[in-house]
């Protein structure tokens, strides 16, 4: 038994169980992270269709660098995996069965999951902040289980149809999107925004996204990697910016930003969240603007707060999101498709390429599986 895994007795016990469901529940599998890069896909026993549930089978299912870093070290952040866990929180399927009491949704309709269920009853709840629910059970999250499976059970309010024009794979996409669109809400991002964005990774660009859908005019985009660079590039990006990880280069670094940026840096992103993203992103923002930390690429950063009246903000997942995606998805107005570069389907050895991939990074920005 490696780092953080489990004995065959606990991954039985914690993995199956008696069927609910008849036939459903001999077919729904799922895949099961029992130990440090040990994925299993495994029976997943379904819980019972409540009257506001619905059952979905998923046809499409991106990972997250949160998912990579459960997988490499059994933990992200504060949140540490101590049993059996389904991977996986972005998430699309189909409609297959639906509760007694639900109205909105039937059998056949396409749906973007949202992963979050907070408990609807705390004053962060009652404000319509739920992402900061203390009790929020979250889709991949531990202890709870995610939905990398065929079949998961949920919520119907959580369940949102997509466009017709929009794909499952779209539908999935809503969740790494919402980052970015939370990030530039709580910024306040508008025609009059410029904007740097810190890295250049799935979040990075999916911010990069949000902000020239909200109206910035001006957008640079700074990270280490050539390749995603390009892609930013590609995707809008008015400038870009190579960048080290070495801290003697940070004043040329943040020198040439201001120097694409004429006007200055009104609101900086730092979608990596290392020392020297933050410093970066601190440095670059023109007095009076605004730093907004959306990445966890380490638990504490050192913050070089100066005197020059520069707001720092936290983001954390995301609230009342999902139909602002969709609406920005269906006509247009952001294109997520050329982040997918990498499909898998759901066999135990895709899963586990898969998931190697996502971890080397390189030229992978989403990888998504097709069930």
């Amino acid at each position: 038994m490696g780092k953080g895994g489990m004995s065959d007795g606990d991954r039985a016990d914690r993995c199956c169980g008696e069927a609910i469901n008849g036939d459903v529940q001999q077919e729904n599998m799922a895949a099961w992270l029992l130990g440090v890069k040990n994925l299993k896909i495994q029976p997943y026993k379904l819980p019972n269709l409540g009257p506001h549930d619905v059952r979905v089978r998923l046809k499409a299912v991106g990972i997250c660098g949160s998912d990579v870093h459960h997988f490499k070290n059994m933990r992200c952040v504060d949140f540490i995996v101590k049993e059996p866990m389904v991977i996986g929180h972005e998430c699309a399927g189909i409609i297959e069965e639906v509760g007694s009491e639900v109205e909105d949704l039937v059998p056949g309709d396409r749906v973007a999951l949202e992963p979050g269920i907070s408990c609807k009853r705390c004053n962060f709840c009652k404000q319509g902040r739920y992402n900061l629910c203390r009790k929020m059970k979250f889709f991949g999250s531990p202890p709870n289980n995610g939905c990398l499976a065929n079949q998961v059970v949920r919520p119907g309010d959580l369940c949102f149809k997509l466009p017709d024009n929009v794909s499952l794979e779209e539908g999935a996409m809503c969740e790494p999107l919402s980052v970015g669109i939370h990030a530039c809400r709580r910024a306040n991002v508008c025609q009059e925004t410029n904007v740097l964005v810190v890295g250049a990774g799935p979040i990075g660009l999916v911010t990069l996204l949000a902000a020239r859908a909200f109206g910035a005019p001006r957008i640079v985009i700074a990270d280490v990697n050539d390749e995603r660079l390009s892609i930013a590039k590609s995707l809008g990006a008015d400038e870009v910016v190579k960048v080290s990880t070495n801290i003697e280069d940070l004043a040329e670094e943040v020198a040439t930003i201001q120097k694409v940026l004429e006007n200055g840096v009104d609101v900086s992103f730092d979608c990596a969240g290392f020392d020297k993203t933050i410093t970066t992103a601190l440095s670059a923002t023109r007095p009076g603007g605004k730093v907004c930390l959306v990445g966890m690429g380490q638990r504490e950063m050192t913050l070089p707060l100066a005197t020059r009246e520069i707001d720092v903000i936290g983001i954390f997942r995301y609230q009342n999101t999902w139909p602002l995606c969709l609406e920005f998805l269906r006509s247009g107005k952001i294109d997520v498709k050329p982040l997918i570069t990498h499909r898998f389907g759901f066999s135990q050895k895709e899963v586990e390429e898969a998931f190697e991939t996502s971890a080397r990074g390189g030229n992978a920005i989403k990888v998504m599986f097709n069930l």
